[in-house]
């Protein structure tokens, strides 16, 4: 089972503000793609909020000679198809992909699950299950607000998760699975 763990990061509340996306790719419980494009927000959505600048370090000139979302997709598009997409606190990132595609006319349909609910299932002890204390849990270090760290940290989530569950991994998914489709 291919599972492609995504992160995006906002310029501002507006969904369709993406800046920046990571991608880190799980097969046969290892990571064989780990990537982060930088992208140019569409018209009119291209605003940088200085409180979500001063999280992620991304700016207006960060992101100016940046390719837009339908470029980076299409780049990224392999990593996608046929892939069980996850991320951490997925209702957001799915709901930055979902209005991407929307905006650019992509059709894509994917099953998705959430890291943030997962590792609430699995570690209900952890005080916190943001991805930060998750990851502390797990001994693995991260530039948190890195979209390309972020995801990777994510996928540290579910591989911890393969190890300690082994064959019921996919018992574990079935209902935390949601999907994602846009026309």
């Amino acid at each position: 089972m291919k599972i492609t763990v995504i992160d995006f990061e906002t310029a501002n509340r507006q969904r369709a503000s993406a800046c920046s996306i990571g991608i880190a790719v799980i097969e046969a419980g290892e990571i064989t793609a780990r990537e982060e494009r930088l992208i140019k927000p569409p018209k009119g959505f291209g605003w940088f909020r200085p409180d979500f600048t001063s999280i992620h370090g991304l700016t207006h000139e960060t992101v100016r000679s940046a390719p837009g979302f339908d470029t980076v997709f299409h780049e990224l598009r392999p990593h996608f198809e046929k892939a069980l997409l996850a991320a951490h606190n997925a209702p957001f990132d799915m709901s930055v992909l979902r209005k991407l595609l929307t905006h650019y006319g992509i059709g894509f349909s994917a099953d998705y699950i959430c890291t943030l609910a997962l590792s609430r299932q699995r570690w209900p002890q952890l005080p916190s299950h943001d991805l930060r204390t998750v990851a502390h849990h797990l001994s693995h270090h991260f530039n948190h607000h890195e979209a390309g760290e972020d995801a990777h940290a994510a996928a540290q989530v579910i591989r911890a998760i393969q190890r300690t569950d082994g064959t019921s991994f996919a018992e574990r998914l079935r209902p935390n699975m949601r999907r994602i489709t846009c026309y």
